[in-house]
């Protein structure tokens, strides 16, 4: 099975890019946005408890997200690959995935970085908030706190990747098809 991580920060594209992998290959698609969105709309604990930390601009804590993602992982067994967007967004998400991922005797073939300048980022994630109905896309206080908070957080797990020999930068600034088909072309070469 293959596994691969769409990374970078808010309204870099990862969700865009996951949705045409998803389409196009027929993988599995894990989307901690996603399954965190379905819970506060659900009003179940977890989502009232997730709704709190994503309007203070905060991450979801390690463990909650860990165990929701490997209830997730189990639905897609028999999956041909599995994509991941916006997982993991920690160091320790980061080594909880390897390990998950191992005791499977699987591994994350390749990571998408997308990188975009962050004045991009912001303008991305207002726009997105005209239509997304996310209060955390709708102010630039709590966008610039989100950025902070990747930069501070999540954009290390970079060199964790890098080290693995899997990690892939991308300049996200190019047209939707042009990462797509840089994307595919790297897959390609992992099957």
């Amino acid at each position: 099975m293959v596994h691969i991580i769409m990374f970078g920060p808010p309204g870099a594209g990862k969700g865009t890019q996951a949705g045409l992998l998803r389409d196009r290959l027929h993988f599995a698609y894990i989307a901690t946005g996603d399954i965190f969105r379905h819970h506060i709309k659900q009003q179940t604990e977890l989502g009232r408890l997730a709704q709190s930390y994503i309007d203070n601009g905060d991450l979801v804590p390690d463990e909650v997200t860990i165990k929701m993602l490997k209830s997730e992982m189990d639905k897609h067994r028999d999956a041909e690959g599995i994509i991941f967007d916006g997982f993991p967004r920690t160091p320790s998400q980061a080594q909880a995935l390897e390990d998950f991922l191992a005791e499977r005797g699987g591994r994350i073939n390749a990571v998408f970085a997308l990188e975009v300048p962050e004045e991009v980022l912001i303008k991305r994630i207002l726009n997105r908030g005209k239509t997304s109905g996310r209060s955390d896309d709708t102010d630039r206080a709590t966008i610039v706190k989100r950025l902070k908070k990747y930069r501070e957080v999540t954009e290390p797990i970079k060199d964790f990747y890098r080290e693995k020999g899997v990690l892939h930068p991308i300049d996200g600034l190019q047209d939707i098809e042009s990462i797509h088909q840089q994307i595919l072309d790297i897959i390609s070469q992992l099957k």
